[in-house]
């Protein structure tokens, strides 16, 4: 099929008496690694979580490979090839990883049944080829884990269901800058297979260096979308207010994706 693979049409949602998303307007393409970008309380993560269906829409639209699934549940977003990895990774930490794995192939089993338990085993394999760590480790409680190996973990869980489409909270959150590394490794390794990727991320240097084209959004709308080949500090500062410091990182990002062919 042609065309985006998500479009996310003029969508408000919020709790309440609050309105938090003002007509949030974007699309993916097929294969890319969008980004969201925005300062805290810009509306970022429950633009995700209205994406996933955790936050319903209270008007617009949201096409997945072109079907509307605005009034779908997140269950049937998932088995419709949405993935989702959470802010702050939300393992379960008293499980193991398989058990993890598992737990989040629940809509691939059930829709599987009977019929061909195998191609659980074998979509199981395929995260453990992509996450050797997690083959590894696959009878260790998560809990255990370093904050860069419950990444993986998270990442994986959400790959498991073979998604067309994943949506990533907020993955450096918390991570020591080795892992940080780590993760964007994992990341780019995953958009290598084709799988296309939202991302929402506070650390706008690390988003930069991964995605390939970056929505900025304030106050519940996107102001300005572009490649990142096309950015430049100055457009950062006019829609995020960033200061130096942060223009100096986000600077060095964006200069090493220009010089980084995809």
């Amino acid at each position: 099929m042609t065309g985006p693979l998500l479009v996310v049409e003029d969508v408000t949602a919020g709790f309440g008496a609050t309105t938090v998303l003002h007509g949030v307007s974007f699309e993916v393409q097929r294969g890319e690694i969008a980004g969201v970008f925005g300062l805290n309380g810009a509306g970022k993560s429950v633009t995700m979580k209205t994406i996933a269906g955790i936050v319903p829409a209270r008007s617009g639209r949201i096409l997945l490979d072109g079907q509307d699934v605005t009034g779908l549940s997140p269950e049937k977003r998932v088995a419709r090839g949405m993935g989702h990895v959470p802010q702050g990774r939300q393992v379960f930490p008293g499980l193991t990883v398989e058990e993890n794995l598992r737990l989040g192939a629940y809509t691939l089993r059930r829709r599987e049944g009977r019929r061909d338990r195998s191609r659980y085993a074998a979509s199981l394999d395929s995260v453990f080829d992509r996450f050797p760590v997690l083959r590894d480790r696959r009878n260790q409680l998560a809990g255990t884990m370093s904050g860069g190996q419950q990444a993986s973990l998270s990442v994986g869980r959400a790959l498991i269901n073979e998604p067309s489409l994943i949506l990533v909270d907020e993955p450096s959150a918390g991570l020591s800058p080795v892992a940080q590394l780590e993760l964007n490794e994992v990341l780019q390794t995953v958009a290598e297979t084709g799988v296309t990727m939202v991302l929402v991320e506070q650390n706008i240097a690390f988003g930069l260096s991964l995605v390939d084209t970056a929505h900025l959004l304030q106050t519940g709308v996107v102001v300005h979308s572009a490649p990142v080949e096309e950015l430049d500090d100055a457009t950062l500062a006019t829609h995020l207010g960033i200061g130096r410091v942060l223009q100096a990182a986000t600077g060095s990002a964006l200069a090493s994706r220009q010089d980084r062919p995809r």
